[in-house]
């Protein structure tokens, strides 16, 4: 898959390095991965909870920073919509938000 908002991947984990080896780790798995729906992503990342159809909620760094990524199975393209503190994500709408 194609991973849109890179570079915002890079920039979080400048200015967070701790969660910089599992930002890294999400990233390759994603670039690996070639998958038809929702059910496919949540075999490869356990952890990971679907939100919707195209919407999925990953944990970073053992759950203390949340991901969400909308994704685009038939161009092969998930696009980054969020990416913060726990924190931070109990503060939003998960189904809506576009950071990036």
């Amino acid at each position: 898959m194609r991973v849109v908002a890179y570079n915002n991947l890079k920039g979080y984990w400048a200015l967070h390095p701790e969660a910089k080896p599992s930002l890294k780790r999400w990233h390759a798995i994603l670039r690996a991965g070639r998958w038809g729906t929702m059910q496919d992503v949540l075999v490869e990342f356990g952890s990971a909870k679907s939100l919707n159809d195209v919407r999925c909620r990953f944990a970073i760094h053992g759950g203390n920073y949340r991901l969400i990524g909308a994704f685009d199975f038939r161009r092969q393209i998930v696009y980054i919509k969020f990416l913060g503190t726990h924190a931070e994500y109990d503060k939003i709408d998960a189904l809506t938000i576009s950071q990036f």
